[in-house]
Order: structure tokens, then C-alpha cells, then sequence
């Protein structure tokens, strides 16, 4: 009765009924004014009252507290843009004196699928990377796994709104979902190229060949992987370009994973020395370059330790050559070259890090030298001579 009565003094100020005889020709009035300017204030402190909310409560229950603002920050924009949506529709509402618009529900039920479903996106996303970050060190978890499920993940949560926009759209679902029996052979043979792809990235996935970040040699191409894809696999080149190979070719490709060392990449030299050296000279040079590669701190030996030395499987397969461990150290007088007698170095860095093996290749070709010297020996080069007979 109060709100009745106060409509009807409202109703009977002169001002009011003048303003009213106006703003009839628009559809509108000095009561339809104030209820939209009240429906703005409400919606703008509830706004502000269930953000604040949200905030302090999520601040409370999430560590560290900066992963809680960042989820925040995520999904603000989506939370204030379906609160403008909220109001256009409440105003809309009171300017039709009180009843829906036909024509504009669906499309207000269409924008609310949408905001949504983007705000469903940007949480889960928010929380899975909070999650990940978590995770990371502890779970024994490949992050090609993870960017899949992800994918997969938003995947499902677009399609999920796009049939709700549809339904909303006035499309019948039933229809389409039963024409998709039908129509499911013509799709997957237009489509046979990507799912062929797709079976790849399982098989890759499966069979462990390759992680991001190895550095790999296939179909000609090579590089370090960006990321194992639903389709392609990236990789970025030493020369710093973005290659992407689909995941059906590279599953029936031979793939070389320059990655899966743990101790072992390869030093191969031939020393040449001049033909007028002397034979204990030279065979003293070749005891102490050995000597010296066995007492190297950088050079893998057969006392050489490893993370995994006691580790047994159920295969019968050589763990070293399954974990990538080469500890071969061969040093011997090699062959009569047509200029030079060639020592042959073949032997292996304990790092397989391509900056640490330079640096250990460089401390032992220093040695190399000193050790010649010492045994004056001389490095050969390509050289003729030539003899004039009389």
C-alpha cells in the first residue's frame, strides 16, 4: 500500500504529469526514469559488493596471495561486462513497461551464454596455471600432456557454449546432433589429413620419442621443440626460425633426439705428426694424451658415475645405451696418412651441454699440444716434396 501510494502522490505532482505528457511521445516517464536510474545503482553496489567479496574470500583461501590476483585480474573484465549487459536488459525491461523484449531475449540470452562461457575459459585457464606452476618439479608430469589436456579442455568449453548459442539462436540441436551420424563419414573424410595429425600426436605423445626442448634432426629439418601441438610440432632452428612439421609425418619419420644423452658427447680427432718424428717420441705422446684424457675432470671414463648407475628394468635392453651413457676412451697410433702419422682421440664428455663440451674440447686440445712440444713432435700439414734427379 505505502509503494502505491507514494506511485500515486508521484503520479500527482504538476511537474511530474507535465514531464509525463512529454516523455509519453518516447515511451517513457518520470516513474520509468527513476526505476531505470535505481536498477543502475543497485546493479552497480552489488557489483562492487560481490567483487569485494570474491576478492577477500579468494585472497583468504588461495596461496600465495599473488596467484589469487592474478585469477582476478583474469576475470574481471568478463564479471563488469555482464553487469553492463545485466543493466541495458533491466532498462529495456522497465521502458516495455515491465515485460521482455521477444525479439531482444534471445539475443540478451546469447550474450549471457558468451560472457559466460569466456569467464568459464579465463578461470579455468587462471587456476591451471596456478596449478601447473605448483606442480612444476614435483609431479613427474609431461608438459606436452598438460598443453594437450588444456587445449582439449578449452576446447570442450566453446563448443559446450557454442551449442547454448545455437539453442538460444533458435537452431534445433536435435536435428544437427542426429545429421551428425550421417554426416560424420563426409567430415572425417574431408578431414582425414588432420586427423591423421592427430592420431600422430597421440603416437608421439605415446611413444615418448621426443619432449620439448630436445633437439631434434627429422625430415631434413632440425631444432630445438617449442611444443608438441594437436596438429604440428614446432621447432626453432639454430639459425632462429620457426619450423612447423605435422605430426603425421614425423610419427612415420625417422627422428634423431640429440637430447637423450645423460653423459657422453663425442670427441673425435686425428693428430697428425711430421714424418721425420721419432717412433718412442711418438709412442710417448700417445701414452700421455691417454693418461691425460683418463685423469680429465670433462672426459666420461669407465669410472666415470651416473645418476641411475644401479637402475634395473623389466626389458632386457643395455641401460646405457637405453639412458644415452658413453664412456668409450680410445687413444692409439691410427695410420700412415700420405703426409702425416695420425693418432686417432675418440672419447666423450661427461656434459653433454654444447657450451661445457666446447669448453672441455678446448682444454684438451691445449693439453694436446703441450704434450707434443714436450715430446718434440710436430703438427704435419699437406706437403710435397719434390727431388731432382741428376
Amino acid at each position: 500500500m505505502k509503494g502505491a501510494s507514494f506511485i500515486d502522490f508521484l503520479n500527482n505532482i504538476a511537474l511530474v504529469k507535465r514531464s509525463d505528457m512529454y516523455l509519453d511521445e518516447y515511451n517513457l516517464s518520470i516513474l520509468k526514469l527513476l526505476s531505470m536510474l535505481g536498477v543502475i545503482v543497485i546493479v552497480y553496489f552489488i557489483r562492487k559488493v560481490l567483487l569485494d567479496l570474491f576478492e577477500k574470500n579468494l585472497l583468504k583461501i588461495t596461496e600465495p596471495q599473488k596467484y589469487s590476483q592474478k585469477i582476478i585480474s583474469k576475470i574481471r573484465k568478463p564479471l563488469e561486462l555482464t553487469t553492463w549487459v545485466i543493466n541495458v536488459n533491466l532498462i529495456l525491461y522497465i521502458y516495455n513497461d515491465f515485460s521482455t523484449f521477444v525479439k531482444t531475449a534471445d539475443i540478451f540470452n546469447i550474450l549471457y551464454v558468451l560472457l559466460i562461457t569466456w569467464m568459464v575459459y579465463l578461470l579455468v585457464n587462471a587456476i591451471a596455471t596456478v596449478k601447473i606452476h605448483n606442480m612444476s618439479g614435483r609431479a613427474n608430469i609431461k608438459n606436452e600432456i598438460v598443453n594437450l589436456s588444456m587445449k582439449m579442455v578449452n576446447f570442450v568449453i566453446w563448443i559446450i557454449g557454442l551449442l547454448f548459442v545455437l539453442h538460444f539462436g533458435g537452431v534445433d540441436l536435435t536435428a544437427i546432433l542426429s545429421g551428425l551420424g550421417i554426416g560424420g563419414l563426409a567430415v572425417a573424410l574431408a578431414a582425414k589429413d588432420s586427423l591423421a595429425n592427430f592420431f600422430g600426436t597421440i603416437s608421439i605423445l605415446v611413444s615418448d620419442t621426443y619432449s620439448q626442448g630436445d633437439w631434434i634432426a627429422a625430415d631434413g629439418k632440425e631444432g630445438t621443440v617449442v611444443e608438441i601441438g594437436l596438429r604440428v610440432t614446432t621447432l626453432r632452428t639454430f639459425d632462429n626460425a620457426l619450423i612447423s612439421l605435422p605430426n603425421a609425418i614425423l610419427a612415420n619419420k625417422d627422428v634423431k633426439n640429440w637430447s637423450r644423452r645423460n653423459i657422453g658427447r663425442r670427441i673425435k680427432m686425428s693428430i697428425g705428426v711430421t714424418y721425420g718424428s721419432k717412433p718412442q717420441d711418438i709412442k710417448n705422446a700417445v701414452n700421455e694424451i691417454r693418461e691425460m684424457l683418463h685423469e680429465h675432470a670433462g672426459i666420461a671414463t669407465e669410472n666415470t658415475n651416473y645418476a641411475g648407475d644401479s637402475e634395473t628394468g623389466a626389458k632386457i635392453v643395455s641401460v646405457a645405451d637405453t639412458k644415452g651413457i658413453k664412456k668409450t676412451l680410445l687413444v692409439y697410433l691410427d695410420e700412415f696418412s700420405a703426409s702425416s702419422i695420425n693418432i686417432l682421440i675418440y672419447a666423450f664428455s661427461q656434459s653433454v651441454v654444447w657450451e661445457e663440451w666446447l669448453q672441455t674440447k678446448e682444454d684438451v686440445m691445449y693439453k694436446i699440444m703441450e704434450i707434443l712440444e714436450r715430446n718434440n713432435l710436430e703438427f704435419a700439414f699437406p706437403s710435397l716434396s719434390i727431388y731432382k734427379e741428376n
